[in-house]
């Protein structure tokens, strides 16, 4: 990487936290009250990286209209109880945020989660002190894939996008991140709708995040 970082946004779901777990477990307890069998948690996990609309939607097929919308409330009623009892960080998280706090860049979280669950969840797991802010799916009009997340965050971190690295899972931060400009890692554990991000074009493939602070930041 030639341009010098002086930020980094992360995606959270996938990424930072393995939230997989909580997030079966409302989707089975709407699925539950909705009279519908249950889903496996694997099968739960493709359905993850889009919002929580295209999630319900992914678990109800050929639900549309006025019946996807109460469904959608009943899966937040139950994520509001279950957001964030199971979710842990993936190795290496901790020690990545710290080796770039250490290296004095200004960090913050890129979600497509809606900013009612965000906040809370950032706060249960103590992520929420490494973090200036997190821009969240409702945050703004546009959610990642578009760049108007990636860009908002640029300019409130006092970063171009060019010096900004954005760390994500999936190929809506790949996406999001290139148009607006910035460099991209990319983890391979996390949560890409079942595809592998190995076929994504992006600037690094890195196994976690610490390895990502010791690509970005120079050699002293």
């Amino acid at each position: 990487m030639t341009t010098r970082i002086r930020s980094v946004t992360i995606d959270l779901d996938g990424t930072l936290l393995d939230t997989i777990p909580d997030l079966a477990a409302a989707a089975n307890a709407m699925l539950r009250e909705l009279g519908r069998p249950e889903l496996p948690e694997e099968a739960v996990g493709t359905f993850v990286g889009r919002g929580i609309p295209n999630l319900v939607g992914r678990c109800l097929p050929g639900v549309e209209g006025e019946a996807l919308h109460a469904a959608q409330a009943v899966f937040k009623r139950h994520y509001a109880i279950e957001n964030g009892k199971r979710s842990r960080p993936y190795p290496g998280v901790l020690e990545g945020l710290a080796a770039f706090r250490d290296a004095g860049l200004r960090m913050a979280v890129i979600t497509n989660k809606a900013g009612a669950f965000t906040e809370p969840l950032l706060a249960v797991t103590g992520l929420a002190s490494w973090f200036e802010f997190a821009v969240a799916g409702d945050t703004l009009p546009e959610k990642k894939p578009h760049p108007m997340p990636v860009l908002h965050a640029c300019e409130r971190l006092g970063s171009r996008p060019g010096e900004n690295l954005h760390i994500g899972d999936s190929k809506h931060d790949a996406h999001a991140a290139r148009a607006a400009g910035c460099p991209v890692y990319l983890v391979p554990y996390g949560y890409n709708e079942g595809d592998d991000v190995r076929d994504i074009a992006c600037d690094a493939i890195v196994d976690s995040l610490l390895e990502a602070a010791q690509r970005a930041i120079p050699a002293r």
